[in-house]
Order: C-alpha cells, then structure tokens, then sequence
C-alpha cells in the first residue's frame, strides 16, 4: 500500500480541473490513451477484478469493480456498487479513484490527486479523488501504484484477519 513516505512530488503545476460535474481534468493530458489503457489493463489481471462500462462516469469511461465472489472492504471504498476506479473518456485521461483517507491527503500534497468535486459538497466521502492522467510511463507508474492501494482498500487487504 502507498504511505505519505512512498510518493515522489509530482513535477510542475497541478492541472485544472472542473468545479463541476463531470469532474473532468482540462488540461495536462497526454497525446493518447496509451498510459491510461496500461493502467486499466494491468489493474484488470489483478485477482477479483472485472473491467466494465463506468455506472456513474460519462459514457465510455471504463470502471474497475471488484466481482461478486469477493469480500469488501468500508463502504468508503467504493464510488457506486463495487466500482472502486474509473478511467475517464472523451479526451480526459484522468482516473477517480477511492483511497483511505491518510493516503488520499499524501496524494493530494504531493500533487497526484484532488478531491472529487463532490466531496466540497459534500455528496462523496473525502476517500473520492481525482487521480491526475498520467503523462509518461514514469508517471503511469505512479498512479498504477495509487489504484492498487485502491483496489486493496476495496478488498479491504492488511485489514482481513483471514488469511
């Protein structure tokens, strides 16, 4: 799992997001979907994973969810039903993703993430971030590894007493 100690500071300025829904990343995005294709790909082999049409992003976006036969971590680990992740469509190649709160402040401070729009109103737990598209493979890296600390709070992984 990502700590506070495991983030590099992103390089350059945070990028301009909305301040409304979709909450959509304007600016910063890669030539392609390359980065963000390898992030979902990877994501999708890991076990108790599917990969399917995003319930609550625009059309086309990609969810990751955790399939019906696994256990669950805290309702603040998931967006809607078991979607803990989500790669946006339509020219943002930003992710939301759901992370345990200490992490998704690390995040936020070393310049990887935001809060989801909708946790200033109050309508999302402030475990809900955007994760900013990532730009190169250096990049990518660093983001792959915040969705797998999200799909490990989803599965709720270092917290079971099962094994």
């Amino acid at each position: 799992m990502v700590t506070d100690m495991d983030l590099p500071t992103r390089a350059g300025a945070r990028p301009r997001a909305t301040d409304s829904i979709p909450h959509s990343q304007l600016d910063q995005q890669p030539e392609d979907f390359r980065e963000l294709d390898a992030i979902l790909a990877e994501a999708a082999t890991w076990p108790h994973v599917d990969q399917q049409p995003s319930q609550i992003a625009v059309e086309g976006s990609r969810a990751l969810v955790v399939t019906p036969d696994a256990d669950t971590g805290p309702a603040e680990a998931f967006m809607v039903g078991r979607e803990f992740c989500h790669g946006h469509a339509g020219g943002d190649f930003s992710l939301h993703a759901t992370l345990p709160l200490p992490v998704a402040k690390a995040a936020e401070r070393a310049g990887w993430a935001e809060p989801h729009y909708l946790v200033h109103t109050g309508q999302a737990p402030p475990t809900v971030v955007m994760l900013y598209a990532p730009r190169d493979e250096t990049e990518r890296e660093v983001i792959l590894r915040l969705v797998r600390t999200s799909y490990e709070y989803a599965l709720a992984v270092g917290n079971r007493t099962d094994g």
